[in-house]
C-alpha cells in the first residue's frame, strides 16, 4: 500500500462516506458524530448521524485526517478541540482527575476492515499529528486502550486506537479512566 492523506472536507465527502457505507455506517450507525457536541445513541439514527456529520464538514467545524491507497479512502482519524470533541468514553473518571483541559483531543481512530494491519491507523494519526503541529501545536490528548498485558477481546473495536500507536508519537500514560483505558498526553 501507498497510503496518502487528506483532510476531510466537501471535496473529500463522498471518499468518507464511500468509506462510512462501506463499513456499515461504522460502529452500527456512528458516522463518527460520538465524539462530537450532539453524540450518538438513544434517539439518533444512522440517518441522522450522517447529515449531522455532513452538516459538520460544510460547516467546517471537523477535523479529520482521512488516508488514502490510491484514490480509495482506507480510513481516518479525527481530532479536535475540548469544545469540538467534548464526548469522550469515561468522561465521568475523566473529569475527576482532570487537572486542565487539552488543547487538542484525538478523538476516534478507523481503518476499513479489509485494510487494517497495514499500518493506515498509524498513518492516520502522524497526520493528524502533522494538522495539529502546523495549526499551532499545544498539548494533545489520546484515550487509547491497553492491549498489553490484556486477555484478547473478542468482537472489540478499538475505536480510540491501541496505546502503543500513540506510545510512538511520544505520547504518555497520564492517568487510567477505565479497566483498560488510559489518557495519554504529548506536547506537539
Amino acid at each position: 500500500m501507498t497510503l496518502t492523506t487528506r483532510m476531510l472536507a466537501p471535496e473529500t465527502w463522498s471518499d468518507f462516506a464511500a468509506l462510512v457505507e462501506a463499513n456499515n455506517g461504522v460502529w452500527g450507525g456512528c458516522w463518527c458524530m460520538g465524539f462530537h457536541p450532539e453524540g450518538v445513541g438513544a434517539g439518533h439514527t444512522a440517518a441522522g448521524n450522517r447529515e449531522a456529520k455532513r452538516q459538520h464538514v460544510t460547516r467546517g467545524s471537523v477535523h479529520q485526517v482521512l488516508v488514502y491507497d490510491g484514490d480509495r479512502c482506507v480510513g481516518w482519524c479525527q481530532f479536535g478541540s475540548p469544545p469540538e470533541l467534548p464526548n469522550i468514553k469515561n468522561l465521568r473518571a475523566y473529569e475527576r482527575g482532570l487537572d486542565e483541559l487539552p488543547d487538542w483531543r484525538i478523538g476516534c481512530v478507523f481503518t476499513n476492515s479489509k485494510d487494517r494491519g497495514k499500518g493506515v491507523a498509524a498513518a492516520a494519526v502522524a497526520a493528524a499529528l502533522d494538522e495539529i503541529k502546523r495549526a499551532g501545536g499545544g498539548v494533545v490528548e489520546a484515550y487509547p486502550e491497553q492491549t498489553e498485558e490484556r486477555p484478547p477481546q473478542r468482537g472489540a473495536f478499538l475505536h480510540t486506537g491501541p496505546e502503543e500507536l500513540y506510545a510512538r508519537h511520544g505520547f504518555a500514560r497520564v492517568r487510567k479512566i477505565a479497566k483498560w483505558r488510559w489518557v495519554m498526553r504529548a506536547t506537539i
